[in-house]
């Protein structure tokens, strides 16, 4: 019987307590840890439960691929509060300054690591080295996340107790550099202890280069978060950094002497672990067609991202697994059959695929005949546009599906009443598509969920390469080119060469600080983009290039499909949309142009005028009561400091 490693929970008895307001938690089992942690055999149920913290499919949706709405390239129903300024608060509770997970992994490591070293531990030692790995593991990627969220944040690596003194000194928030480099440090030490096989589980559980695709992830991340936001209260020792107003971060130094040194640091860590696994696993083969029948042939790459079983996929390196015998399903392909429940990709998504010819759409030798025919927007262009992006008539299931699902792709219902089934932007996706009729049904479907793809590899070393350098070395280039002919698309020296930086403003990649990026850096993006669409990277990226600030002073609109100049005169489209369309009630204006715009229809809607932005949005604030825990009562006590731009009090939206 396969293992299923990511499928499984700890049991009921294993499972640690939720986090209280602090650090205080204690660990809730029918045995003492003097009993328990100390097999083989336990040390990996305890790890086994640490993968509770990778991406899960919710059970009732399109799951994981529904990770990017909220940025330019999907739209979801409603829209986020981050680009409604003034709707984000701070809140009195909760927020993303939370340690549970960093607990369970410092009880783990605090608890085994001398009993391991004392001999004390029963079992094979490789098998108990690598559970320790992966409990450095996922206590670096529970900072990752940390680091994302709230930049500047503690290092803590024991359990605390729940006293008020030793809470107040673990509340010391360290340079967000200090954070990375700490992150850096445990995936060296899950390197380490982890072995090149896992004792258990295959490809869906962690190895040791799982921690290196991490690690060049983290460095590009941060490598890059620097570069942007230097010279701003973003950065350690930025004009009005907040960390400079408490003792313990007054006169930092960083470790490389300044930040461009720092910067460096992070970017060729970034390139030397990503070429390790770039170099090592080759990329899943693409026919460059979708394949409408059962008797045409299999394009690996599509059915790569719907499979049941991922793990013959060597691009996967890790793939969380579902099965209905585990009682563990999700209705992934139910809605990548339908409406990708109600997260439409948009016009500036769709756009960024360049023609096969490798020449942007506006380019006037591209061939591109224009969006106003849905049937034709990726005619001749990037494979990936061909097999992912829907058209009315599509073949989606190769037999009889469930009820909310579509055995031919119909043309789109934009106003749907229900939010699930309602073609937001009138575009809609289908990765995470199995074919089999059987997986559509709710809550019935059983395909993976890939955690690490090593074509994050090939992106990152590109993207680290040109950032450090200014230029594409040979590695550059043969990964790119790796992924362009996979992709069936030329060239990307003639995207480069042909590229046009005003007209690519709709797509946030194309900028950086509020000015456009260079063609060749923003096509690394584009390419990052488009490969990775749906996959949850897009949020954090935006992010880590600063890519937002032009929202502040000119609102972003929204669109999807090319609504007025034929569509709505399309006799299909009609059918499919009953009751009509009703301007400014179920879609926008024509006087607001051609082009569905999801979130300029009613006048209600807090994005009515576009996306608007706010400097302090690019972190988190942190919620009031983790100062009046740490202050005693008295925020201005509390060693914590707030991001720049948010106040300490609850209710408020940021000041700048």
């Amino acid at each position: 019987m396969k293992n299923r490693i990511l499928l499984y929970a700890l049991s009921a008895g294993m499972m640690l307590s939720s986090c209280n307001a602090f650090l205080d938690l204690e660990p809730e089992s029918a045995l003492s840890p003097e009993q328990y942690l100390t097999t083989e055999e336990n040390l990996g149920a305890y790890a086994t439960d640490l993968y509770n913290m990778f991406p899960e499919h919710e059970r009732s949706t399109w799951g994981y691929w529904r990770s990017d709405a909220n940025t330019d390239d999907m739209a979801s129903a409603q829209p986020g509060d981050a680009f409604a300024p003034g709707y984000w608060r701070v809140e009195q509770t909760g927020g993303s300054y939370a340690f549970e997970r960093i607990y369970r992994c410092n009880y783990f490591l605090n608890f085994v690591l001398p009993l391991y070293e004392a001999g004390e531990i029963t079992g094979v030692e490789a098998n108990i080295r690598h559970y320790i790995g992966e409990a450095y593991f996922f206590r670096a990627w529970a900072y990752f996340e940390k680091l994302k969220a709230l930049g500047d944040f503690p290092i803590v690596e024991e359990p605390i107790a729940d006293d008020l003194v030793q809470l107040t000194v673990a509340s010391k928030r360290m340079p967000r550099n200090e954070v990375a480099r700490f992150i850096l440090a445990d995936l060296d030490r899950a390197i380490e202890y982890m072995s090149e096989t896992p004792p258990v589980g295959g490809s869906n559980r962690l190895d040791d280069d799982c921690a290196h695709l991490m690690k060049s992830r983290v460095a590009l991340y941060e490598g890059t978060w620097e570069k942007y936001f230097k010279g701003t209260a973003f950065v350690p020792n930025g004009p009005q950094w907040p960390g400079a107003s408490k003792d313990y971060n007054q006169g930092y130094e960083f470790p490389s002497g300044d930040i461009d040194s720092e910067i460096d640091y992070f970017l060729k860590i970034a390139m030397d672990e990503s070429k390790i696994i770039a170099d090592k696993y080759p990329l899943t083969e693409n026919t460059g067609v979708f394949q409408k029948s059962a008797d045409e042939a299999a394009n690996p790459y599509f059915n790569m991202f719907g499979a049941i079983d991922m793990s013959q996929y060597p691009e996967i390196m890790l793939w969380r697994d579902y099965g209905a015998s585990a009682g563990l399903t999700n209705s992934v392909v139910e809605f990548a059959a339908a409406a990708n429940s109600g997260c439409g990709i948009t016009k500036s998504m769709v756009e960024a695929f360049v023609m096969s010819n490798g020449l942007p759409i506006y380019d006037a030798a591209s061939g591109y005949p224009d969006d106003a025919d849905l049937l034709k927007v990726t005619e001749n262009r990037d494979s990936r546009a061909q097999i992912f992006i829907k058209k009315p008539g599509d073949t989606n299931l190769h037999s009889a599906g469930g009820p909310e699902s579509y055995v031919t792709e119909p043309w789109p219902n934009v106003v749907h009443s229900t939010a699930s089934m309602k073609y937001t932007t009138g575009y809609a996706i289908r990765k995470g598509l199995n074919f089999d009729g059987a997986q559509s049904f709710r809550n019935e479907s059983e395909v993976g969920l890939i955690v690490f793809r090593a074509v994050e590899a090939y992106l990152n070393y590109m993207e680290a390469c040109y950032e450090r350098t200014g230029s594409l070395d040979g590695d550059a280039k043969t990964y790119w080119s790796k992924i362009r002919n996979r992709a069936h698309v030329a060239d990307f020296q003639t995207t480069i060469e042909h590229t046009v930086m005003e007209k690519e403003k709709d797509d946030w990649g194309a900028w950086s600080a509020g000015q456009l990026v260079d063609a060749t850096l923003y096509n690394i993006r584009r390419e990052r983009r488009c490969e990775l669409m749906a996959e949850g990277y897009r949020g954090a990226d935006i992010r880590r290039w600063r890519s937002l600030d032009q929202l502040i002073d000119t609102p972003y609109h929204v669109y999807g499909v090319n609504l007025w100049e034929k569509l709505a005169s399309n006799a299909d489209f009609l059918a499919a949309n009953p009751g009509g369309l009703k301007e400014g009630e179920n879609v926008s204006p024509r006087s607001f142009g051609n082009y569905l715009a999801p979130y300029h229809i009613m006048q209600n809607n807090r994005v009515y005028n576009g996306y608007g932005w706010r400097m302090a949005h690019y972190l988190d604030p942190i919620a009031v009561q983790h100062f009046l825990i740490t202050g005693d009562g008295d925020v201005n006590a509390s060693p914590l400091y707030q991001n720049p731009g948010w106040p300490v009090q609850a209710g408020l939206g940021a000041q700048n």
